[in-house]
């Protein structure tokens, strides 16, 4: 029998005959039959997506919220009330929302899948002491499997062997720098840091190497990554849990004036039991929001289209709120916050130091010294370092003056080419005309990479690695063009650069040299790096993207606290954290280990101060977003490895990166970017405050609009039917349905208003329906537009002889007076509209026809209303008819004064916008 759960402290730090005992296997693997029966217990290596929601679940729950079945009884109430047609163009609206809404959902659900498909297909493994190609999943604990450059880790596996063997964990850490792994224990730094072991989902980058499987399928490290992500619940949105609420307060407020207006129909005005209860049904049928889900849509969907244009691709519509109400960015450093290009920014020689402009893999600066281009012909010294630089080195970079370079190799060995190309060194010029004669590959026990090239008539060995390693081995040191002694002030002299730099975050490669006068074939690997002659170290960093200064001020202007959560030493990730602007000196920077040590009340009082994580391992950003939920933040994560992706998925807004991110980050994000910058996360939660803005609009359209509605009944009521119904129950509903419900979805379309980002998030207990929006739609918006309908309908009765006759009840004048005030209502309509498109600023400052989707409103509702009064069969059905051309002229008129009144006011109030 083998072990089956092997911890990563035994797996790294047992002895290999250790482990293979625990496994049971040998160095030549196990027997194909053997292999059989493991697979039988442990199952393929693959991971197992989660029985999920059936697809008619998904769909069905979306027709059963409660807008919805508010919006299905209206539309049987429209039908018992007889107008089958209304009934039927509210049940399409619910139609159309709920399908939406299923498409959105079924297409976003795949970042398991995303995890299934990054495992490789094939593995080279010994079976019956034979090595075979085998698909992985077929692959076993005990197994014993080959690698080499470009492979995938089917497991996580000990190394039994290894040959400068190089891995890409980005995957896992997020940082892109490769791994040193060797067959010798070394602990590292962080998670995933140990020098023997390899994990599933990671790829080898250089060198060979053989290992024993001791984890495969769901209990790799990389499959517990894939079940965070599948266990992850889906947080409801705030917009979801506001609309949620409103959607009840409209429902309790429609049923309240429903009952009430049917209580006073048959105890006031005495009307038949049945009468008032269709009367009634066409209130509260009135007073239901059929145009909110189309608006938030609408408002959802243009934002989503505006995000595009600023480099943001939202998956799920919901996400655009929420982005308006993120007060935490937990963003990782690499690639967002910076460039992911590595840069040589200084080169430090022993009698000077030199400057380097430009940043990323192009060749857009110069080598300077004091500000002064340099010409190597001048620096002898200097052209050596770069042609170390050039010839010892693997790596190529695709690039030109202007676009974004390519690197086929290793960020570091990238920023070396760029830096030499910078001083008009071309790598691949040189390495034709100074041919390598032989290598030694790094490897992390010497930490150091040599090779040996033609020099025209004579053979040099260039060495490059880690400042002590290299002048280690040195004893000369370039100084000028003078070979002399190297000095004990010399070393100290180089190190204290070194340090100086590293306090910053920065890294540095110590370059030396000497001519090699040995027989090659038979230089051994420590007589060739020995008495080497010192040249200089070249300092390199992964800058900071330029924009993203301005971006981390605006969201300290509006109040979004930004926590670095990076897979990076906590000395660079302080470093960078400062230079940006997202933290001060007093900064507490707490590594994956110290996280692992606190408790979740210790944890939370540390995020309430100046914080970064470094050396985060991905249950770690996982915890730190949900502890922050738990504080009742709402939280974006950025992201662009497989570690990502659970935290991704947890947050309230998952952003993951589209340039650099992995497919399993994209999956499980909510918003995808397109360019990778940090800048178009602060532009997305710009348009995301545009929207809540935008739906709080059209509420207040809307409710001003019932108030027109409402009032010519509430006057039948009250004077017991002596003023007969200036507007009828089909009138009401043609004003619900067909008049206001265009230029209201225009108010969705509004840009963000200048400011939007000079205050603090939404409070969470701030609602759509607030007092300032109540307010303005029934004390003042609603109860102009209540006064010029209800004055038109006087009005007509009155050029027919009221008051010295009775006001009409039926006939002609009766559908002359109500169309007037159904005319006078959607003509205030279109100066509520205009109203409505700020809270503060002048809609002459905006722009009268800016808005093109609400004027297209305006123009179809006159259109409609045309209709009812010159179609005859519509006149029959709503009981219209023609107006004379004083009316005309009166609603011509009638919105100017109403505009005019609310701008003053909006004047007096906030000031000159």
């Amino acid at each position: 029998m083998f072990k089956h759960k092997i911890d990563l402290k035994s797996a790294s730090q047992d002895t290999i005959n250790a482990l293979i005992d625990d496994l049971n296997t040998t160095t030549r693997g196990i027997s194909s039959a053997e292999a059989a029966a493991r697979l039988e217990q442990t199952g393929l290596n693959e991971i197992q997506q989660a029985v999920g929601e059936s697809q008619f679940k998904m769909l069905m729950k979306n027709f059963i919220s409660l807008m919805a079945i508010l919006l299905w009884v209206g539309g049987i109430i429209a039908i018992l009330a007889g107008m089958t047609e209304l009934g039927l163009a509210i049940w399409a609206v619910n139609i159309i929302n709920g399908g939406f809404s299923f498409w959105q959902e079924r297409s976003a659900q795949r970042a398991t899948s995303a995890l299934k498909k990054m495992l490789p297909t094939y593995v080279h493994v010994y079976r019956d002491d034979k090595l075979i190609k085998l698909e992985a999943r077929d692959l076993v604990p005990g197994d014993v499997f080959n690698l080499q450059a470009g492979d995938s880790v089917s497991a996580d596996a000990r190394l039994i062997t290894a040959t400068s063997l190089e891995v890409d964990q980005s995957s896992l850490t997020g940082e892109t720098v490769p791994e040193d792994k060797q067959v010798t224990f070394i602990p590292g730094e962080g998670k995933y840091s140990e020098s023997n072991l390899i994990y599933a989902g990671t790829t080898v980058g250089a060198g060979t190497a053989t290992a024993v499987a001791f984890r495969t399928g769901k209990q790799t490290e990389f499959g517990q990554i894939a079940e965070l992500t599948e266990n992850s619940k889906e947080e409801v949105t705030p917009l979801q849990q506001e609309l949620d609420r409103l959607t009840k307060q409209l429902s309790m407020i429609a049923i309240a004036i429903g009952i009430l207006f049917f209580i006073l129909a048959v105890t006031i005005v005495h009307y038949p039991v049945a009468k008032s209860f269709i009367f009634a049904l066409g209130m509260i049928v009135a007073f239901i929001p059929e145009g909110l889900l189309p608006t938030v849509t609408l408002s959802l969907a243009q934002g989503v289209q505006r995000m595009a244009k600023r480099h943001a691709l939202v998956k799920n519509l919901n996400s655009v709120e929420t982005l308006g109400e993120t007060t935490v960015i937990c963003s990782d450093k690499t690639g967002t916050l910076t460039q992911n290009q590595m840069t040589v920014t200084n080169i430090i020689l022993p009698n000077r130091e030199f400057e380097v402009t430009g940043r990323g893999y192009v060749n857009n600066g110069k080598v300077q010294f004091n500000g002064a281009d340099v010409e190597l012909t001048a620096q002898p010294q200097l052209d050596k370092l770069l042609q170390i630089a050039a010839l010892d080195n693997d790596t190529r970079v695709q690039t030109d003056d202007k676009s974004v370079g390519k690197i086929l190799g290793t960020p570091t060995e990238a920023a070396l080419i760029v830096v030499a190309k910078k001083a008009g060194i071309s790598a691949d010029e040189l390495s034709h005309q100074y041919r390598r004669l032989k290598e030694y590959t790094f490897d992390s026990s010497r930490k150091r990479m040599s090779t040996i090239n033609q020099i025209d008539s004579k053979k040099e060995i260039f060495t490059k690695g880690g400042l002590d390693e290299v002048i280690g081995q040195c004893d000369f040191v370039l100084d000028g063009d003078t070979i002399r002694p190297i000095q004990d002030s010399d070393r100290v002299t180089a190190k204290d650069a070194e340090k100086k730099y590293a306090a910053q975050g920065l890294r540095s490669l110590a370059m030396a040299y000497r001519e090699v006068t040995e027989d090659i074939d038979n230089l051994q690997m420590d007589q060739a790096e020995a008495k080497l002659i010192y040249v200089g170290q070249a300092v390199m960093m992964d800058p900071p993207r330029p924009e993203v200064f301005d971006a981390i001020k605006k969201c300290k202007t509006a109040q979004i606290r930004i926590i670095m959560v990076t897979g990076d030493s906590a000395l660079t990730a302080k470093s960078i954290g400062q230079t940006i602007g997202i933290v001060g000196d007093g900064v507490r920077v707490i590594t994956g280990d110290e996280l692992d040590a606190m408790s979740d009340d210790e944890l939370k009082v540390a995020v309430k101060q100046e914080v970064i994580f470094a050396r985060v391992a991905p249950e770690h950003k996982f915890r730190i977003v949900s502890t922050f939920q738990t504080m009742g933040e709402v939280v974006a994560s950025t992201g662009d490895g497989v570690n990502d992706a659970p935290a991704l998925k947890k947050a309230d807004i998952g952003v993951a990166m589209g340039v650099t991110g992995t497919d399993v980050a994209k999956d499980a994000a909510d918003m995808i970017l397109t360019d990778d910058n940090f800048v178009s996360i602060v532009s997305a939660i710009e348009e995301g405050r545009a929207v809540y803005s935008n739906i709080q609009k059209f509420l207040l359209y809307i409710l001003t609009s019932n108030v027109g509605e409402a009032m010519p009944s509430v006057l039948f009521l009250l004077s017991r039917g002596l003023i007969p119904l200036p507007l009828t129950v089909m009138q009401i509903l043609t004003i619900d349905i067909g008049t206001d419900m265009l230029p209201a979805l225009g108010l969705g379309s509004e840009k963000p208003e200048p400011g939007i980002m000079n205050k603090a998030p939404r409070n969470p207990k701030d609602h759509l329906m607030s007092k300032n929006v109540l307010w303005r739609a029934f004390g003042w918006y609603g109860m102009i537009g209540a006064a010029v309908s209800i004055g038109g309908y006087f009005w007509i009765n009155h050029l027919h002889g009221w008051p010295d006759v009775s006001l009409a009840a039926a006939g002609p004048v009766y559908a002359e007076a109500t169309t007037m005030t159904l005319a006078a209502i959607i003509f205030s309509q279109i100066a509520s509209v205009m109203n409505s498109r700020s809270q503060k600023a002048s809609v002459f400052k905006l722009g009268v026809l800016s808005n093109h989707k609400i004027n297209f409103g305006i123009l179809v509702e006159i259109l409609i209303l045309l209709m009812l009064m010159y179609v005859a069969p519509l006149r029959e059905v709503f009981g219209t008819t023609t107006l004379q051309w004083q009316a005309w002229l009166y609603l011509i008129v009638l919105p100017i004064p109403i505009v005019l009144i609310e701008n003053l006011r909006k004047r007096i109030a906030y000031g000159k916008r």
